[in-house]
């Protein structure tokens, strides 16, 4: 299927790794034009430059800074405003209850994923809506909806971040813009390894009885970072047209379960 997004351009946030990073290399494939990632791993952001280059056309721009520096996030903003899509993929809220997740800590987590969602969000939003077109997307994660006591900073933040998507994509395509997000559930990706490892020794005393954990997951595995990307691009493309103010789960059907594992 050609998703009919040949010659767009997009910045992505938090690429250098897992979804962020399947997702721009999922934009090459598709035909992007111009590709903005942002981390603050300069080598590995330069990896996947080099990476998505030498399979396609596409021009990979590199741009290693820290989301939650207001001044190189406004420097970031200003080179790439441009975009036809943004990604808003960037941020780690810890695990642990309300007992194990301190102050700072919960603060740090919501300033560079709550926060910073919005902030990129309200600076790229105002621009799409001026020239009439524009795909924003929120890459949440499925505790907004299936909030967890063990994950209470990040199930409290995820639901924040989906009233936000839904009250933003209400109105937006009276613009010309979409507002959306998905949902993943567990990824296999190196934060979830070690969220798994947090819940293992939680739950059974032992960090290293972590696969124990997957026997509990639908098919007995975690997304791919790739199946997640798929969804994404797919939803940032004009297939998707009609769909705003939504969030998409890519769970297996875990939220369905009500629960979060």
């Amino acid at each position: 299927m050609d998703l009919g997004l040949t010659g767009c351009s997009v910045l992505i946030t938090g690429a250098s790794k897992g979804i962020g990073r399947a997702t721009a290399l999922a934009f090459a494939r598709e035909g992007a034009a111009a590709i903005h990632v942002t981390a603050r791993s300069g080598a590995e952001l330069e990896s996947l430059k080099a990476e998505i280059e030498a399979r396609s056309p596409a021009e990979v721009h590199p741009h290693a800074l820290d989301l939650t520096n207001a001044a190189a996030r406004e420097k970031l903003i200003a080179a790439t405003l441009d975009v036809d899509i943004l990604i808003n993929n960037a941020g780690a809220i810890p695990s642990g209850s309300i007992y194990a997740v301190d102050e700072k800590a919960w603060r740090d987590g919501w300033e560079l994923k709550v926060f910073g969602y919005i902030a990129m969000t309200r600076a790229f939003y105002a621009h799409m809506c001026e020239r009439g077109h524009g795909v924003i997307l929120n890459d949440i994660g499925n505790s907004g909806e299936n909030p967890d006591f063990n994950y209470v900073a990040g199930s409290a933040g995820n639901a924040s971040l989906m009233a936000f998507t839904k009250a933003m994509g209400g109105r937006s395509l009276d613009h010309g813009v979409r507002v959306l997000a998905v949902n993943p559930g567990p990824v296999a990706t190196e934060r979830m390894d070690k969220m798994l490892r947090q819940r293992a020794q939680t739950d059974f005393g032992d960090a290293e009885r972590w696969p124990d954990l997957l026997r509990g997951f639908p098919a007995k595995r975690a997304a791919s970072s790739e199946e997640v990307a798929d969804l994404i691009v797919f939803l940032s493309s004009p297939k998707a047209a009609y769909m705003s103010g939504c969030i998409v789960t890519i769970d297996g059907g875990i939220s369905a379960r009500g629960s979060i594992v």
